[in-house]
């Protein structure tokens, strides 16, 4: 299967240069790192130690706290840290990491991804997440480099994919070294896929930096001390169309509201501000700092790295990914932050961590607009309890420690 995996791969890379080209034209690449995904950099070639690849933001935000971590063993010289987006790359640049360089993950071709190893020469690869790369892992364990899978998720709809090839799956999990799952689930499935060594860690999402300069959020608050406030993040297309009637049914009942949005993609910003004016409501962007009117509705985050400032002005937010049909997306950083949780019915992606927060009382589902409105305007007044954010910030330092704790044994 390899075989006509690499005929795929090769006839891929021939096509590359017109998707590429057209990601640049959509914004979704940088068109002076693009090559990096070809393995030709800029950067001095530089042995690392480790090597850990994160998908997009949330993957990145998930691990720095062990980057983090790990920059402070001494045995560490330098850290190399993969992604695949340019929001991610932004992310990246303000993180102030001291020893770990930002390049992007090469395409999974077979002579790409033997460049990318003997250039960078890894002593341990770290994949977050989901991603599995058949020639990578492949190469890597040619070379004896052990591979983690931190955080691991599979889902069902995943696992349902890797099981029209069987025996390609099997091949392909089996050159893990060491896999932690973040959940129940995932677990099962690696244990079908013969994965050898797993251990269960936890969930990295549980754990949560308060990263948010006092002088900055001081006048955030002071910015809006004057209105209520809610949050609807992680906003997909369609879903801001429902949180701006939304907006204008509250709106007959609190005079003095705002609505924060923080979209998933910031890149659609002129889209989403179309969809509220066509509403007739009127919308100021975060980045143009503009004050706030008598008449503002929506106040739309127009920027990646700042959702937790926003969460401080609040009690309660809508996570987004969940009216459509795309699987949710993590709604523990809000409930870190003191909010309760509206989210639609979709959240599969997140199913562990959703049945956690509604065991809570800290989450309700559903989507429909006058629920919605009464949960709003009930918790605007309610604070959630201190002992249920301490639990998850207690179940996050757990998680987090668990985690260091094996990938030390293969910096022995």
């Amino acid at each position: 299967m390899y075989f006509f995996y690499n005929i795929i791969t090769n006839l891929a890379i021939i096509i590359s240069p017109a998707i590429i080209f057209y990601r640049i034209l959509k914004g979704k690449e940088d068109i002076k790192r693009v090559w990096e995904k070809f393995c030709i950099y800029s950067q001095k070639k530089n042995k690392k130690k480790i090597w850990i690849h994160a998908a997009s933001v949330g993957e990145l935000m998930s691990i720095v706290p062990i980057i983090q971590k790990l920059e402070k063993n001494k045995k560490i010289k330098n850290i190399l840290l993969s992604t695949s987006t340019t929001s991610s790359a932004k992310i990246f640049k303000k993180q102030r990491l001291k020893k770990t360089t930002h390049v992007y993950f090469p395409l999974d071709n077979n002579y790409i991804v033997k460049r990318f190893i003997k250039y960078w020469s890894p002593e341990l690869a770290i994949f977050i997440d989901s991603e599995i790369w058949p020639n990578m892992f492949h190469n890597l364990k040619l070379n004896n480099i052990p591979i983690i899978i931190m955080n691991a998720r599979i889902t069902e709809s995943s696992f349902d994919k890797w099981q029209i090839f069987p025996s390609f799956a099997k091949q392909v999990f089996a050159n893990i070294s060491l896999a932690l799952p973040q959940n129940l689930e995932t677990l099962k499935y690696l244990k079908f896929l013969k994965v050898k060594n797993i251990k269960s860690a936890g969930n990295l999402k549980y754990y949560g930096q308060k990263n948010i300069q006092k002088n900055e959020l001081k006048l955030l608050k002071y910015k809006f001390k004057s209105y209520k406030v809610w949050c609807a993040a992680s906003t997909h297309n369609d879903e801001e169309v429902l949180v701006g009637k939304l907006h204008k049914k509250l709106k007959k009942r609190e005079k003095k509201l705002i609505t924060i949005i923080i979209p998933r993609h910031v890149n659609r910003t002129n889209e989403i501000i179309d969809t509220l004016n066509n509403l007739d409501l009127n919308c100021i962007t975060h980045s143009s700092n503009q004050k706030l009117q008598e008449d503002t509705d929506v106040y739309l985050v127009d920027s990646y790295g700042e959702s937790s400032k926003f969460y401080n002005l609040t009690n309660v937010c809508f996570v987004g990914g969940s009216i459509i049909k795309h699987g949710g997306q993590n709604p523990l950083e809000p409930t870190r932050l003191g909010n309760y949780i509206i989210n639609g019915p979709n959240v599969q992606n997140f199913k562990e961590i959703y049945t956690f927060l509604n065991n809570l009382k800290l989450s309700s589902s559903t989507s429909n607009i006058l629920k919605m409105e009464n949960i709003i305007l009930k918790k605007l007044k309610t604070k959630v309890p201190d002992k249920n954010i301490k639990k998850i910030i207690s179940i996050g330092n757990n998680v987090l420690e668990k985690n260091l704790f094996h990938i030390n044994k293969y910096l022995i």
